[in-house]
């Protein structure tokens, strides 16, 4: 089988949050996914990509279903993947999976689109795979160029400028529910960057008027960050009283387990008078129990309600986002000739090889029926047959990197295997080529 990118994973579109965080990956395991992975069959390279809207595997691989099911067996022995949820996966090949990389980078497949957070995720996630080896160099020029692809759509359309995040989401969700966002008290649970970066959108949102308490489970992270917001900073134990005073919680905790749960909201509720509360969960997995919802007075919004929330710049981004699109295809058609003739090499190498060897048997077979011949004589016919077979391998390696399509790449070399029996498809390896060989082909872009 000739070689191929290939994208196995789940996101918010295919996999209800329940499902998403039943498989997220926390940064300490996606290590030993990487290294079990780049030794598991079918597998030559391997990035692991897990955020809050999807969890995706890009493999380069020699052998697609292999390497789907080495997959599988990892999800399920680490995260009892049942043969049932296997349906909310999606296996992208080649042109597709290159296209999938390419949106998800440019910030076109995100559940906000142009949300700048996934271009550090995606450089992290390549990070960890080149930092255990798990990258080799076609993945890592398929990163590179999605990167670079990424630079682009930001540079030439406004997708920048009219982006939103899932923060500030999260923000636009609280003043919906309240008209006004002046003189509420928000208290932050978490103090990490998804909070600082709602936190500020509040107080921009708000202005002065807005008091921000903040609390983690480490007192010195939830007093840095009360320090940069000009807030107020807590013990986690004193969080319940202020949970009843606010009008905002937001929580976004690494917790693996619910930090809050409905009989606690309830709780809270009861000591209220008859004031709406707004609960934003930023985390994955989730810190609040869904069936909060279902109380009266109030209102949860998880990452799945994100989706929902209409936004100011909604229209500005869409329009961005089809521009976007022209450019992102437009990059892609370009990068994967380059990427089919890269891999073409070793097929040209072993061309040119057994063209050279075919002539030197017939120039062996010429000089013993009609030889001797002079050293000038010699010479002067090795150098015709050195041009005869240089003339006759460029064409052929031409022809073969500038075919349109996959369809016509394969009829060649079809062909050419008939001609040249010891050479295979234009796409994969040579018989007498060892796989370490073929993965080590510089891939341009």
């Amino acid at each position: 089988m000739e070689p191929t990118l290939m994208v196995v994973g789940l996101n918010y579109r295919t996999a209800p949050m329940a499902v998403r965080e039943r498989f997220w990956i926390e940064e300490s395991r996606r290590y030993e996914a990487l290294l079990q992975l780049s030794r598991a069959e079918g597998i030559d390279e391997v990035v692991v990509l897990s955020t809050c809207n999807r969890t995706e595997f890009w493999l380069w691989t020699k052998d697609v279903t292999l390497a789907a099911n080495s997959v599988m067996r990892l999800l399920g022995a680490e995260y009892a993947l049942k043969l049932c949820e296997w349906k909310h996966f999606y296996r992208l090949l080649d042109e597709a999976a290159l296209l999938h990389v390419f949106r998800v980078a440019c910030c076109l497949d995100s559940m906000v689109v142009g949300a700048p957070q996934i271009v550090p995720q995606v450089k992290e996630a390549w990070r960890q795979a080149q930092k255990v080896g798990a990258s080799g160099r076609f993945l890592d020029a398929v990163v590179q160029k999605a990167l670079a692809v990424s630079e682009r759509v930001r540079n030439e359309t406004a997708i920048g400028k009219a982006s939103a995040s899932i923060p500030s989401t999260a923000v636009e969700f609280a003043r919906q529910i309240f008209s006004t966002l002046q003189n509420k008290k928000v208290l932050l649970i978490g103090a990490g960057e998804m909070s600082e970066l709602a936190a500020r959108g509040l107080l921009q949102q708000g202005g002065g008027s807005i008091r921000v308490t903040v609390t983690n489970r480490t007192f010195e992270n939830a007093a840095e960050l009360a320090e940069r917001l000009g807030a107020t900073a807590i013990p986690y134990e004193e969080r319940r009283q202020h949970m009843a005073e606010a009008d905002i919680i937001i929580t976004s905790t690494s917790c693996p387990h619910i930090i809050l749960s409905r009989e606690e909201v309830e709780t809270i509720v009861h000591s209220r008078t008859n004031r709406p509360l707004a609960i934003v969960d930023l985390a994955m997995p989730r810190d609040v129990d869904s069936a909060v919802r279902d109380i009266s007075g109030v209102f949860l919004c998880d990452l799945d309600d994100l989706e929902n929330v209409p936004h100011p710049t909604a229209d500005e981004r869409d329009a961005a986002a089809v521009e976007a699109r022209k450019i992102l295809h437009e990059e892609a058609q370009g990068f994967r000739r380059k990427l089919t003739a890269e891999q073409i090499v070793p097929a040209v190498v072993v061309l040119r090889s057994r063209l050279d060897e075919y002539c030197r048997q017939e120039l062996d077979a010429f000089r013993q029926e009609n030889g001797p011949f002079s050293k000038d004589q010699d010479e002067m016919l090795n150098a015709v047959m050195s041009r005869m077979t240089q003339r006759i391998a460029g064409t052929l390696a031409r022809e073969l990197k500038q075919s349109p399509g996959k369809v016509e790449q394969d009829m060649l070399a079809l062909a050419l295997s008939r001609l040249l029996p010891s050479c295979n498809a234009p796409t994969g390896t040579c018989q007498h080529q060892t796989p370490k060989e073929s993965r080590e082909i510089q891939v341009s872009g």
